[in-house]
């Protein structure tokens, strides 16, 4: 990996992850500490990256850094010459995004019997099955678009088995897989997905329909 492989690796990282510390940041990216401190502070010196002490101590991408690294990001799909595959698995994507958007909402909130609705329990076997169900549909849908993305952009590769290891972790009876955020849930390997696909096409949130 050269020195702007490695720079756009990192930041893309933070952008994903958010503040984190370096330890994090070296088992994301799968390489020693000390080369992606190295990289940090190039990062640094350049106000793309900043460093927060305290009891959360930690690394930032700064507004500058995120524009930078839009731009490598773009400079890759366009020597690749991947950006129009990459655009279409994106507008694939948004239909699936809003309907697993509903999925995340019935999993965390539920219909009562009298109408009303409740914050879910998970004391519903049929309810949830119905939401799981709908989970392996979105899931068989996502680990295509996941697999389309890898064979062009290697770094897109993890995700399909981040999904599948969260939907077993599902299916094995615990709902903190779905949408908790402190795990590698569901929903936290969907959001990054989908600002991967955000970076990469140099996209806003705002604009999509």
């Amino acid at each position: 990996m050269d020195d702007v492989e490695m720079l756009r690796s990192t930041l893309h990282t933070m952008r994903l992850v958010g503040h984190a510390p370096l330890a994090r940041l070296a088992e994301r990216l799968d390489l020693p500490p000390d080369r992606v401190r190295a990289v940090l502070r190039v990062a640094e010196s350049n106000g793309w990256a900043a460093f927060r002490g305290g009891h959360f101590a930690g690394w930032s991408l700064t507004a500058a850094g995120r524009r930078h690294g839009e731009e490598l990001l773009a400079a890759e799909v366009d020597i690749l010459g991947v950006r129009r595959d990459v655009e279409s698995v994106y507008e694939a994507f948004l239909p699936i995004n809003q309907e697993f958007l509903v999925i995340c909402t019935d999993w965390q909130v539920r219909r009562a019997s009298s109408g009303e609705q409740q914050v879910n329990d998970h004391s519903d076997p049929d309810w949830d099955r119905d939401v799981v169900e709908r989970l392996r549909r979105s899931h068989a849908d996502i680990t295509r678009l996941a697999r389309r993305l890898a064979e062009r952009l290697e770094r897109f590769a993890p995700y399909e088995p981040r999904f599948t290891h969260a939907l077993l972790r599902i299916e094995e009876g615990d709902p903190d897989w779905l949408t908790k955020p402190l795990l590698d849930s569901y929903h936290s390997v969907w959001f990054e997905l989908h600002e991967d696909l955000l970076g990469t096409l140099g996209r806003q949130r705002s604009q999509e329909r």
